[in-house]
């Protein structure tokens, strides 16, 4: 037979006889009760056992209620446990301190074994109702995030290609978005770009997105062109509110031609194979607002071994540090130029790695690719 596990609840409370009255009154219900004399024992005893809900007494020597609730909550092993306090104070700024603190009820003392029944069983209903939720919420997300990975092509997948790639969301549906096209046995584009908000639509726009790539980025069409294409059906399709910038590189390996068509995002950085790296400047307004939008196109001849970086604003910029991605570009050269003692397929991860505070939490999304001819 399955084995029922039972809810948890843990008492903390420097009277003994509110403990055992306590312990009594719920173990008869089903309930495995943890007792605690004092706050340091109980935090202990939280960390060890993670019981589903928190009884906690007020006023107790050394450590009170108060002390006790706001290490609970700082501490990621406790935080998410419901705490209802004991307390035999009437006063309402007490009352609303604990609230504050993240106290989900109050019981008053002299308290009544069935009201401390009802108590923790409609705030065990809660928590679990909570809990639920956000567990489903999750995992919807996840099917999303997962979703939006399938759809981006591996190093692995198109080996004629030669590029690395490093990709980071912020959130579970990530703004930015990388594909590579496969346009003829010689011709190879790349298409980085950065969507106007991070909400669950952009994860959905991605696949249409790339849909349009795939019409569009044809040897029917030279590289602007296929832009102006994107670019007038995405006009249509989008919200005003939404756009994206973009930068796409069109690598003819037969004539050794690279052309770069910017949409209002960051200069991608060439790294040739003789002379410094620098950065590819062309100016052109974003994909999906105007219907007469301009693009800035650039075409160069190329050698074999060149490569190129295209990354999105969350690698350059900085809201926090007042860094647009115009001057985060610039400071990033000499990282750039470093590149070249990598292979390719490293090369993006080795840049994220020595970033200057790259252990840090990120501002935005983060995509690098790095081409080689």
């Amino acid at each position: 037979m399955q084995k029922i596990q039972p809810y948890t609840v843990l008492a903390v409370d420097d009277n003994l006889l509110n403990l055992k009255m306590i312990e009594k009154s719920l173990s008869r219900e089903g309930y495995q009760v943890f007792i605690a004399g004092n706050g340091s024992e109980g935090r202990a005893i939280a960390r060890e056992k993670h019981p589903d809900l928190i009884l906690l007494d007020i006023e107790m020597p050394g450590e009170n209620g108060f002390d006790v609730i706001k290490k609970l909550k700082q501490d990621a092993a406790t935080n998410p446990i419901p705490v209802i306090f004991l307390t035999g104070v009437s006063d309402v700024n007490a009352k609303l301190k604990g609230f504050d603190l993240g106290a989900v009820d109050y019981i008053t003392k002299p308290f009544h074994p069935l009201e401390v029944l009802a108590r923790v069983r409609i705030h065990l209903k809660l928590s679990i109702a909570t809990n639920s939720l956000i567990q489903d919420q999750a995992a919807k997300l996840l099917q999303v995030a997962e979703a939006q990975n399938a759809m981006l092509p591996a190093p692995q997948n198109f080996p004629d290609a030669t590029f690395g790639v490093y990709y980071k969301s912020l959130e579970e549906a990530g703004g930015d978005f990388y594909d590579v096209l496969t346009i003829s046995e010689y011709i190879t584009g790349y298409f980085v770009a950065d969507f106007a908000g991070h909400d669950i639509r952009t994860s959905y726009l991605t696949a249409s997105v790339k849909a349009l790539l795939a019409q569009n980025c044809t040897p029917l069409y030279s590289p602007g062109e296929s832009m102006k294409m994107v670019n007038a059906v995405l006009q249509q399709m989008l919200p005003p509110e939404k756009y994206l910038t973009a930068c796409y590189l069109h690598l003819n390996r037969s004539t050794m031609t690279m052309t770069l068509v910017n949409a209002g995002h960051p200069p991608a950085a060439c790294l040739p194979v003789q002379g410094d790296a620098y950065l590819v400047k062309s100016r052109g307004d974003v994909l999906g607002m105007f219907s007469d939008a301009h693009f800035g196109v650039l075409r160069m001849k190329v050698t074999r071994g060149d490569r190129f970086l295209v990354y999105s604003d969350g690698l350059v910029e900085s809201v926090d540090k007042k860094i647009n991605w115009a001057a985060g570009a610039r400071k990033l050269l000499p990282m750039f130029q470093n590149l070249r003692a990598f292979s390719c397929a490293d090369a993006p991860r080795q840049l994220i790695r020595h970033l200057p505070g790259a252990h840090k939490i990120p501002e935005d999304d983060v995509v690098v690719l790095c081409i080689e001819v």
